[in-house]
């Protein structure tokens, strides 16, 4: 596949990635390389990694704790001590071989140590591969506080390799479906049939798909790289979504959700506030259900559990001016961002989706 000319970075698929790390990684460029896992990646995936790496560049491996429990500033510090410990310098590179929570986290580290090193995300989700590794977020969470604190800086490149999807569980595999599905949603009719209409998620049509992805995500991206306007669309299923997502991970009484997970529930209750304000019609909203229901499992929530949801959504980090700002869908294919959402239209999409 062709690769993809990012802002100040190419994203490179599956064989023609190690042609440009072999090119790239060299001593001339390089005094160590760091590569950041965490122990799921560091089984499955690093030792495929390390094959491909072909350098003499000296190479030390930092292993993380795995899940978004992790994605904290004291994991950040612990990578920071352990680079200083090892001399990292500011010819320094770190390689982020993992999904979200690693590119997320990695990316950060390297964009604040030493006033920043170069990194190169190397996603091994499907999540990651269409979202998290591409497009210059970078950060953690602040407690149970979705992606609180960060920077937007764009890494070296993007290395996409869909072989490592075999070692996933077909539940991780399932959850990054959710940012593909959302793609269409918000930007392109065409594209949100041809996922839908994907029956296997291990083959080439979902290699294509995930280019597909890229190239939308990018699109966004490149127009706005800073999120003032229009990559707000990209946050589609995000407010509630994540909002659900901080929920479920610090109560004792559910079971924590993955990320698509929760963004896939946002997007049902999103898409019914839509058919609610009379951007999208009864049929669409339908359609949009009854897909994700497909994929997902459903979720019963409380009344204790929405207004706890809907109390978390004061921290939402897209919030302005005190203003819970949403996404919502006008139409499948267009996106209308900075929508103001009574409360009373969240908990009718709610009890929607509970029945």
């Amino acid at each position: 596949m062709e690769c993809i000319q990012a802002l100040g970075y190419t994203v490179y698929f599956n064989n023609d990635c190690y042609a440009w790390l072999y090119d790239s990684v060299q001593p001339k460029m390089y005094s160590k390389i760091f590569v950041i896992v965490d122990s799921n990646t560091g089984t499955y995936c690093l030792p495929l990694f390390l094959q491909q790496l072909e350098t003499t560049v000296p190479i030390e491996i930092i292993e993380l704790e795995p899940g978004e429990e992790n994605k904290n500033i004291s994991t950040c510090i612990q990578v920071w001590e352990t680079l200083t410990e090892l001399e990292a310098d500011r010819k320094s590179l770190i390689i982020n071989v993992g999904g979200g929570v690693v590119t997320d986290l990695g990316g950060f580290v390297a964009s604040t140590f030493k006033r920043g090193i170069d990194f190169i995300n190397v996603p091994t989700s499907l999540l990651a591969m269409v979202d998290a590794s591409v497009g210059g977020k970078t950060g953690v969470d602040l407690g149970t506080l979705k992606n609180q604190i960060g920077v937007i800086n764009n890494p070296v490149s993007v290395l996409i390799d869909t072989a490592y999807l075999c070692t996933l569980p077909a539940r991780e595999v399932r959850a990054g479906f959710a940012e593909m599905l959302k793609h269409g949603l918000i930007l392109d009719a065409a594209y949100w049939n041809t996922v839908v209409a994907i029956t296997s998620l291990l083959n080439e049509d979902l290699d294509k798909a995930i280019k597909q992805s890229v190239t939308i995500k990018n699109q966004i991206v490149t127009e706005d790289p800073t999120e003032k306007n229009s990559r707000k669309k990209l946050n589609y299923g995000h407010t509630l979504g994540h909002a659900i997502e901080s929920y479920f991970l610090e109560s004792d009484k559910h079971e924590k959700l993955l990320h698509g997970e929760a963004i896939a529930i946002g997007m049902i209750l999103e898409a019914h506030i839509s058919m609610a304000k009379e951007m999208l019609n009864e049929a669409e909203y339908i359609r949009i259900k009854e897909v994700l229901l497909r994929i997902f499992e459903k979720v019963t929530f409380t009344d204790v559990d929405i207004t706890a949801i809907i109390k978390i959504l004061a921290h939402d980090k897209k919030n302005e001016f005190g203003a819970i700002k949403f996404v919502l869908l006008n139409g499948i294919g267009n996106a209308a961002i900075n929508q103001s959402v009574e409360n009373k239209l969240i908990y009718n999409a709610f009890e929607d989706y509970n029945g």
